[in-house]
């Protein structure tokens, strides 16, 4: 809020000596004006005198979010990893210790586009709930935080799709292999394994 000089004086108890001077000046004059205003504002000593425009602050707040984002999109991106890698894991563990189902499904005449769905369903399934488990913690979490500082909480919603539209991505991914696998399983060699 700016307030003028006598507002300042008789409101706000001001003495006379501005701490801080706003200049608006020509985009084409910014440098000049740059360079004259400690030694017009101050002439005792104008190094006392710090000039600064509002986008070399905006510049130097996107260099430190730029800084700080591609660390955290790296972890990200190795928490996806390893997720994914765990859900692949987790279906190919499924599908050997299945085989005896596989078998029973197939024997009747279930295909194994039939014995594709189930599987990569289940991978689909197990990742979106791993993703949404994933985003209400980091929300709660986020709120939690926030309050505490006593800021305002702001929860970008691009991003919660984003990360939870990734991990079905991976779902899918991970599911892939372990369900073709399943499918190509004899009826008779699955049910002979029990």
């Amino acid at each position: 809020m700016l307030v003028g000089w006598q507002a300042a004086k008789s409101e706000l108890g001001f003495d006379g000596h501005p701490t801080v001077i706003y200049v608006k000046a020509r985009e084409d004059a910014i440098e000049d004006v740059s360079a004259v205003l400690p030694a017009t504002l101050y002439p005792e000593i104008p190094g006392l005198v710090q000039v600064s425009r509002p986008s070399d602050a905006l510049l130097a707040k996107r260099v430190t979010e730029t800084t700080f984002s591609a660390p955290f999109l790296g972890l990200a991106g190795v928490a996806l990893l390893i997720g994914g890698i765990g859900v692949a894991n987790t279906m190919y563990t499924s599908v050997l210790e299945r085989r005896t189902e596989i078998g029973l499904r197939r024997a009747p005449g279930a295909g194994r586009g039939q014995i594709r769905a189930r599987f990569l369903t289940e991978s689909v399934v197990l990742s979106a709930l791993g993703g949404v488990a994933g985003t209400v913690i980091g929300v709660l979490a986020t709120l939690g935080y926030a309050t505490y500082q006593g800021w305002s909480p702001a929860i970008p919603l691009p991003a919660l799709a984003l990360g939870t539209g990734s991990t079905v991505l991976i779902g899918i991914t991970a599911g892939v292999y372990p369900s073709i696998r399943a499918s190509r399983l004899p009826p008779a060699q699955a049910l002979s394994a029990a």
